[in-house]
């Protein structure tokens, strides 16, 4: 007899998933009081122990660390907008969060791995590298890993990277999860908050995840548009993110070819509903995949510094075929050596792509400046090099 409900996409990649990641919210590790949420997480931990002995492969992504540091010293939460409180949270809630997680996987025999990462694990190639084959290991040995951002020298890092606050590779752990899963070419992400979704807006007008009456989930989303971003506005009301960091994490997650879901982790079969390929939360479909190497570029790398081109240029690099060449360029900005990623700019300023240059500031400003020197064969030459291939180019999506 034919099927009379034949199986969507979503549902077979959902189901057919074999790695994940999987990213728990503020609001579903701790409570109002600071202290760990074992009521909502004994549900995960029972689903995440079904799903191992599946044959998935599953990377814990958690919060919670700075809340219950801050519950642990019986602080007020406004003491967390200062940096240094935040990173004293967390370095006394790391401990407290791993032995919780201890207790929790226990029961069900699954041993478990810290995995503190900071932005330099990014920026870095070799780090980089190197945190593909660490993660590869543990999943191999059937560890969970279980990750955060390392908050207690993330900021003293940025500062010898040069990165500054506005231009950070990820500020949130929903953005972190994403970079994970796009890392460890994960099939799916799975990014677990206290709200049921992404929600169209209700009759009141409000937005986002909001519990208003009225508000429905939107179930399923294959392409991140102006529109659907200005539904997310507005932080969380515990978490660093809110609804627009964790559609920033579903966009990474649709460039890897992967799938990404939102749901409400505070209802105890969350989890399995979305493994077995059943309504839970906004699902995000990919429909095209970016290389590894260009999402590093677009999403991991760090920018450290620009080159500003001309409407010709412009217009070369856009058309998707073309290298960057000196001819196209006005100006440089930044310190950067080569082999280091920079923002490609347009005469108004705006970024539209990223690309690793071959050339350091110096040489590249001696490309670009040095043309009207000399005689007419060198000044012709030095404008043809090329100081960005097109395989290093990135074109930015700035709707």
């Amino acid at each position: 007899m034919e099927n009379l409900h034949p199986e969507t996409e979503q549902q077979k990649r959902l189901r057919a998933s074999r790695r994940a990641v999987i990213k728990l919210g503020t609001g579903i590790v701790t409570g109002g009081d600071g202290q760990f949420n074992a009521s909502h997480l004994e549900p995960v931990a029972r689903t995440i122990a079904r799903l191992k002995k599946e044959g998935r492969q599953i990377v814990l992504v958690s919060s919670g660390a700075v809340g219950l540091g801050r519950g642990r010293l019986g602080l007020h939460r406004d003491r967390l907008n200062d940096m240094v409180m935040r990173q004293a949270c967390a370095a006394v809630g790391q401990s407290l969060l791993m032995h919780e997680y201890e207790k929790l996987f226990q029961a069900h025999g699954i041993q478990l791995a810290q995995v503190l990462l900071t932005e330099g694990d990014f920026v870095d190639r070799t780090r980089y590298s190197n945190l593909r084959e660490t993660m590869e290991a543990l999943l191999k040995l059937g560890v969970l890993p279980i990750v955060n951002e390392n908050d207690t020298v993330s900021t003293a890092e940025l500062d010898y990277l040069n990165i500054r606050a506005g231009e950070r590779i990820f500020s949130d752990n929903d953005r972190l999860a994403a970079l994970v899963m796009s890392h460890i070419e994960a099939d799916l992400l799975v990014l677990l908050t206290d709200v049921d979704g992404l929600m169209q807006l209700g009759p009141s007008g409000s937005k986002g995840g909001s519990k208003e009456a009225g508000a429905k989930v939107i179930p399923l989303v294959e392409e991140i548009t102006p529109e659907l971003k200005s539904l997310a506005m507005g932080p969380s009301e515990g978490g660093r993110g809110g609804m627009l960091t964790k559609l920033a994490a579903a966009e990474i997650a649709m460039q890897a070819g992967g799938v990404a879901v939102i749901a409400n982790g505070t209802k105890p079969d969350t989890l399995g509903h979305i493994f077995e390929g059943e309504p839970a939360g906004t699902v995000f479909l990919s429909k095209t995949r970016m290389a590894g190497k260009r999402r590093w570029i677009a999403y991991a790398a760090g920018v450290r510094g620009r080159v500003i081109v001309n409407a010709g240029a412009r217009e070369a690099l856009t058309g998707g075929k073309a290298s960057l060449l000196a001819s196209g360029v006005t100006g440089v900005e930044g310190e950067f050596d080569a082999a280091e990623v920079v923002s490609i700019v347009d005469a108004e300023g705006l970024e539209f792509a990223r690309g690793i240059s071959d050339y350091s500031c110096g040489d590249a400003q001696g490309l670009i400046g040095n043309g009207t020197h000399g005689p007419e064969s060198g000044r012709t030459s030095k404008r043809a090099t090329v100081l960005v291939k097109r395989d290093n180019i990135v074109l930015l999506d700035r709707k």
